[in-house]
């Protein structure tokens, strides 16, 4: 998919300028979960869900919203009408949508390079009676004439839709993906807004950004985010809504905090299943303006001494237990810290394999004894991705994969980011902790590069670590000289430190596998 055609598998984001940024939002959010023909999914309404609440805090309205057998065609294009009317230029019509897409033989002859139309798929759709229900899709086509509905008001249109169309992974994946397989069946003549949108070409909807959930190699998958199956992309989303997308504290999202913020939390959430996707690539400007906060921003940044650089809440502020949840399959080894609710991860004690809560092997060959360094490092994960929900950082892997094989080659690179200190390091697939990089106030700065890593055992998930930050690391990194400290006492550590500094924070997840595997 390349432009407004495929807008309905993506997530579209519309930038406002300065001068708009006050200017009145309405809403239309849309999460299917139960589809009565298809696979259901988990997470598409807890996503709408979130992602309202989020533009209500934003002090958006009105919001129409549908959930489930709510969300007719016919519902859903009355509401838009109607947000169409009642809104004026220099306004912007929120349109989210989370659930199944698919593709179809196009409708319109030369409408498509790849001759695919991409659909949302609403509940009352049954491909084994494609004909009779096709009223119960929404068209790539038919999207792009709502759009150019809006876009002839001088309004501007921000689409969220966390959907995939194609794609496929390396990584065993035990969730469901938001992916309805292809319709070949014939379907009714497109209808006059299909054959009305066949003709927009992308200049004539200059305010649409896109903001594509996925790479097209990739699939959009529901993936384990607070212990509940969740769309990556709406998650990050309504975050960014609250206020953590916005670094400057100036209590509007720019286009370039929207893509620094989204970026680094997709591929967090996602453990790196994901890479969103920009159309167009740059922002128009260095000044787009995709959103205005209320001064109730949950994470907004407050201006500091230093400048705007986030003050990092408590994770248990934001959800965190310091526990979590494990099923042992076979003889249960005395754990500390193992308990809460949500979706568990899962180890095997007759092969040692301990498998995260999306299905991914995190670790092989985890002896009992080993078990409670793996159990602590996860912990410490998830406290760092509760940080980095709140400041995102930067760091990178080239090539870009999804898993790495045995062999495989590759750099790791990290900012500083114009903070005192750095501090790099791995957690290892083992527990185990590993300093890679310390920067000192005081002493040169640089960019961390790793040139040249190549795959080598034990295989599973390692996760490189990058914080800048203005606290002292000096006692972080000489801790990292002690060969007996472990996940448990590092998590102690940054617990004291970094708890109300100024810092970001970024998390590679890096899985590896065996050739062969």
């Amino acid at each position: 998919m390349k432009g407004p055609r495929e807008i309905l598998l993506a997530t579209g984001l519309i930038a406002l300028p300065a001068s708009v940024a006050t200017a009145a939002t309405s809403a239309l959010v849309v999460g299917v979960d139960v589809y009565p023909h298809e696979v259901s999914l988990d997470g598409a309404v807890k996503d709408a869900l979130d992602v309202a609440q989020a533009l209500k805090a934003a002090d958006v309205g009105p919001i129409r919203q549908f959930v489930n057998e709510q969300a007719t065609k016919a519902a859903i294009r009355s509401a838009w009408i109607d947000l169409v009317a009642g809104a004026t230029r220099g306004d912007t019509i929120v349109f989210t949508y989370a659930g199944h897409g698919a593709q179809m033989p196009e409708l319109v002859a030369g409408s498509e390079e790849d001759g695919l139309d991409e659909f949302l798929e609403l509940p009352g759709f049954d491909r084994a009676r494609a004909e009779e229900t096709a009223s119960e899709i929404i068209v790539d086509n038919e999207l792009s004439a709502w759009f150019a509905e809006a876009e002839a008001k001088g309004i501007h249109v921000l689409f969220v839709s966390d959907s995939c169309y194609s794609g496929g992974m390396n990584r065993s994946i035990s969730g469901k993906t938001r992916l309805a397989p292809m319709v070949r069946a014939k379907v009714p003549p497109p209808s006059k807004e299909a054959l009305s949108g066949a003709k927009v070409r992308d200049v004539e909807l200059s305010q649409v950004t896109i903001l594509a959930a996925s790479l097209e190699s990739q699939p959009t998958p529901e993936v384990v985010i607070g212990g509940e199956p969740r769309g990556a992309l709406s998650w990050s989303f309504a975050r960014a809504l609250e206020g953590a997308a916005d670094r400057d504290g100036d209590g509007r999202i720019s286009r370039v905090e929207l893509e620094d913020y989204v970026f680094s939390n997709v591929k967090l959430q996602s453990e790196a299943l994901q890479v969103p996707n920009f159309t167009p690539q740059l922002a128009r400007s260095d000044k787009e303006i995709v959103l205005s906060l209320p001064r109730s921003a949950k994470f907004g940044v407050a201006p500091t001494a230093s400048g705007t650089k986030q003050t990092l809440k408590s994770p248990r502020e934001t959800g965190w237990t310091g526990t979590l949840p494990l099923r042992v399959v076979g003889e249960m080894p005395d754990l500390a810290n193992i308990g809460g609710d949500g979706m568990p991860y899962r180890w095997e004690a007759a092969s040692g394999v301990f498998y995260t809560p999306n299905g991914d092997v995190a670790a092989e060959h985890v002896a009992p004894e080993r078990l409670q360094g793996v159990v602590d490092k996860f912990i410490l994960v998830d406290f760092l991705k509760a940080l980095a929900a709140q400041s995102p950082g930067a760091v990178s892997l080239k090539p870009v994969k999804d898993i790495y094989f045995a062999g495989d080659r590759l750099n790791v690179e990290a900012p500083q980011g114009g903070y005192a200190n750095m501090l790099v390091f791995n957690l290892a697939n083992t527990g185990e902790a590993q300093l890679l990089d310390v920067q000192i106030a005081g002493s040169e700065s640089h960019a961390f590069k790793l040139r040249d890593l190549e795959v080598v055992k034990p295989f599973g998930a390692d996760h490189l670590v990058a914080i800048a930050t203005n606290a002292p690391v000096d006692a972080i990194a000489a801790a990292f000289a002690n060969s007996n400290l472990d996940a448990a006492a590092l998590l102690r550590l940054l617990e004291t430190r970094l708890e109300g500094s100024e810092s970001t924070i970024a998390v590679q997840p890096l899985y590896t596998r065996g050739q062969g595997q």
